[in-house]
């Protein structure tokens, strides 16, 4: 690896995974990828302990940042919604000796990473092919992606600039469509009373959903997590094979219906570490 002259610091902070790399900012494509690492949040105390074990094992000392954080940024704030970090920019900056350090969230700059993408890094669901368009045509985007929690964002480009929109989407209140739905939004509101769409679509959303219909059949499915629900499907299990047709109808349902609150008529792009 040869480190750029003015290394910035990149990462994605999750409520599971934090990841780090370094970024070329001069470079024609700014991201170097060998410089990719990935930790457990739960190994580290906070994100400046997380962000000093990677520069210290890369053996780079960048002076800047940009994080992207799971949760909204609030000034020089920002609580990971599904863990419990709590990130102050400054404290952060001058734990690392940064110069200048930047919070932002997560969907907002995967919605900015929109204007980056290449036909080749798009698998296309439905409609036309997706092809990249000028910088200086109006369009319209949003961005879903289930994960540990739900993340939900937008792009709006503008005479050439770019807007993304910081959202919290997923703590949207979750509607059924079905008669089926109905009755699981039932059972997990005797759990959790009020039901958002994070809780059923995101990694424990699969487990709820899953649990839900072994309640309906009257089944004790014993604990279970994510993996061992899409293995099961695999096998050809049939409430296991029902659970990811749920997720995934229901999935569908809340972008269809981002799209009519957004206005996002140019499309939509799945992410999260549940997509694949």
């Amino acid at each position: 690896m040869t480190a750029p002259s003015k290394p910035v610091l990149v990462a994605d902070i999750g409520g599971t995974n934090a990841r780090f790399a370094l970024a070329d900012v001069d470079a024609s494509v700014p991201l170097l990828d060998d410089t990719s690492r990935e930790f457990a949040v739960v190994d580290f105390g906070s994100l400046g302990e997380a962000a000093r074990y990677y520069l210290d094992q890369i053996g780079v000392q960048a002076t800047q940042g940009v994080f992207a954080v799971a949760g909204r940024v609030d000034g020089d704030e920002a609580r990971i919604t599904n863990h419990p970090w709590v990130i102050s920019r400054s404290r952060t900056a001058s734990m690392l000796g940064f110069s200048s350090l930047h919070l932002i969230n997560d969907f907002a700059a995967q919605a900015m990473a929109i204007s980056l993408l290449r036909p080749q890094d798009v698998v296309q669901v439905g409609g036309a092919s997706w092809r990249p368009a000028p910088i200086d045509q109006p369009r319209n985007y949003g961005v879903i992606g289930p994960g540990t929690g739900l993340g939900v964002g937008g792009l709006i480009i503008r005479n050439g600039r770019c807007f993304p929109l910081e959202t919290e989407g997923g703590h949207v209140s979750f509607p059924p469509g079905t008669p089926e739905e109905i009755r699981i939004l039932e059972i997990l509101s005797e759990q959790f009373g009020r039901v958002s769409n994070e809780r059923l679509i995101c990694g424990p959303g699969l487990v709820n959903i899953h649990r839900a219909l072994s309640e309906i059949a009257g089944i004790d499915p014993g604990p279970l997590q994510p993996k061992d629900i899409t293995a099961r499907a695999a096998a050809g299990d049939p409430r296991s094979s029902r659970t990811i047709d749920l997720f995934c109808a229901i999935f569908g349902a809340i972008a269809g219906d981002m799209v009519l609150m957004q206005g996002a008529w140019d499309g939509v792009f799945l992410t999260g570490g549940l997509v694949p």
